[in-house]
């Protein structure tokens, strides 16, 4: 198993997580059954997992800390982390060549015009 990594949420975030855990009224509207706290909860962590990158069915609480801390699995491990940056970091170097080798294109022809009018 990957290491526990930890980490410190929002005010926010902690709110939003209170707010999904507290209890829902039972009114059923047709075939309509609202979701459990739990189902709730799961969902909160779910989207607070993609926000931070770690796998929301992972979460422990650290003892002694406030409630904004918590220990997790993190999504992806470090040599992915790695292997991502290595790839984004190509990406963007591959976009950058492209965009200069635009430009001196647009340079150059601009600067053949202007020699053009010379003569």
């Amino acid at each position: 198993m990957y290491p526990r990594v930890e980490y410190e949420m929002t005010g926010e975030d902690l709110e939003k997580i209170l707010d999904a855990c507290r209890p829902v009224p039972m009114i059923m509207i047709g075939n309509y059954i609202p979701a459990s706290p739990q189902e709730n909860s799961n969902t909160a962590w779910k989207i607070l997992g993609e926000k931070m990158g770690f796998d929301y069915m992972t979460v422990r609480p650290v003892p002694g800390k406030d409630q904004k801390f918590f220990t997790a699995v993190p999504d992806e491990t470090e040599e992915q982390k790695k292997e991502r940056l290595e790839k984004e970091a190509e990406e963007n170097r591959q976009a950058e060549i492209k965009r200069l080798e635009k430009e001196i294109a647009e340079k150059e022809d601009k600067l053949n015009k202007l020699k053009e009018r010379k003569l």
